[in-house]
């Protein structure tokens, strides 16, 4: 394949910019915002997970003390009854005295032991109603964290896209003017070689793959005419000859 010396010399220049781009893109997929994100998503779901389950921890306890203190109630209410009973002076029987009065201890100590059931779900509650605010407050301060982290993200991503238009604008200034033929083989090459497609020859050194050629080797590449699109033998990437190659 032929081209013009200054088309060879104009795919050095599209390679920086190739270069710079793959660099932006991996400066973009790289960014270290990726990592804290990543980290305060998985805490920050963990968290809403363990607040849903305080909640409905607390719901439940809130549900079980209101049946407690519903029983406690309707104890009071049948020991009430039945003082009321006792004291009206309607029950003469002995027996049934007895019966009553047994009834109203008996319930004395039910109403006993159902409040010390009240209180002991009541610190409980308290508890579950502690876990619940300490959580949510974990649960929002990881929200603060992780939009602070995404804005991070954000503002890097618009200036590393705005430089990927810049070298893009200047990119396409400069593929707009290299022949379309040597263009294909170019963009083959960068495909194939890892995104360098042509590299300079620099004081007798391919700086492609940096091997150094032989004099023979030298005096080869000087032998063909300047418009000769050359290729390194090692690498196979276009050997840009320039004033510096020492040919």
């Amino acid at each position: 394949m032929n081209a013009a010396p200054a088309d060879q010399i104009r795919l050095l220049d599209l390679q920086a910019f190739d270069s710079k781009l793959d660099q932006l893109a991996h400066r973009r997929r790289s960014l270290p915002e990726h990592t804290e994100i990543d980290k305060v998503n998985a805490d920050h779901t963990a968290l809403k997970d363990l607040v849903i389950a305080a909640q409905a921890q607390h719901g439940d306890t809130t549900r079980e003390l209101t049946k407690a203190e519903q029983d406690v109630e309707q104890v009071r209410s049948r020991a009430a009854r039945n003082q009321q009973r006792l004291d009206s002076g309607a029950i003469t029987s002995p027996r049934d005295l007895e019966n009553l009065q047994h009834e109203i201890g008996s319930l004395a100590k039910r109403q006993g032991d159902l409040e010390d059931v009240v209180l002991e779900i009541m610190e409980r509650l308290e508890s579950a109603q502690t876990r619940v605010t300490e959580l949510t407050a974990r649960l929002e301060h990881s929200t603060v964290v992780l939009t602070e982290a995404e804005g991070r993200r954000d503002a890097a991503f618009a200036a590393i896209d705005a430089e990927v238009e810049k070298v893009g604008r200047e990119r396409e200034a400069v593929a707009a003017v290299v022949p379309a033929d040597l263009m294909k083989v170019y963009a083959k090459l960068r495909e194939t070689q890892g995104g360098v497609g042509a590299a300079r020859l620099f004081q007798r050194r391919c700086e492609g793959c940096r091997t150094e050629f032989s004099i023979t080797e030298l005096n080869s590449i000087k032998a063909e005419p300047a418009d000769k699109v050359v290729r390194c033998e090692n690498c196979s990437r276009i050997l840009v000859r320039t004033a510096d190659s020492g040919v």
